[in-house]
């Protein structure tokens, strides 16, 4: 598996942004009632980052000779795999947020101090689970083995 590159992150922050900014165009002229993300998502953002850390820890333990037991290489996998998918959904969710609050103060009207504490939590947790991701990637690298002149292998890639 390659490692994340900042590529599709920028697309999907992209994405992200250009559609919730329509989106709220879009509802608003027709009279409906504008998204705030509530607090919960902001907590529950936070929750995961810090869940996406935690599961990488062990195998990190591993790789670098800290734990003796193996650990076991579908835990490994699948940890990656959330890793990477934790800073992609990160990037989608920032750059809602982030739609969001470039709609707000295109308004004419100032939004309230409670709608930008909701969407400022967001775009925090959003870009805190962005970083969770990247990091246990990280965690989860092997180390670089000693390859064959002939191997066509990357040394240094996460552990999936």
């Amino acid at each position: 598996m390659k490692r994340t590159t900042p590529a599709p992150l920028i697309g999907l922050f992209l994405i992200g942004g250009v559609a919730a900014y329509l989106l709220e165009l879009i509802v608003q002229s027709r009279g409906g009632f504008i998204y705030v993300p509530p607090l919960s998502l902001a907590f529950t953002l936070f929750v995961v980052a810090i869940a996406v850390v935690l599961m990488a820890i062990p195998i990190r333990r591993w790789v670098t000779g800290k734990r003796k037991e193996p650990i076991d290489g579908l835990y490994a996998s699948r940890v990656v795999a959330l890793a990477k998918a934790s800073s992609y959904s990160g990037s989608l969710l920032l750059g809602l947020g982030a739609g969001v609050i470039v709609y707000l103060f295109g308004r004419p009207i100032a939004p309230s101090g409670a709608i930008l504490t909701n969407v400022i939590a967001q775009l925090g947790a959003a870009a805190l689970l962005i970083v969770a991701g990247l990091i246990a990637e990280w965690l989860c690298v092997l180390p670089p083995d000693d390859l064959d002149k002939n191997d066509k292998e990357v040394a240094g890639e996460p552990a999936a």
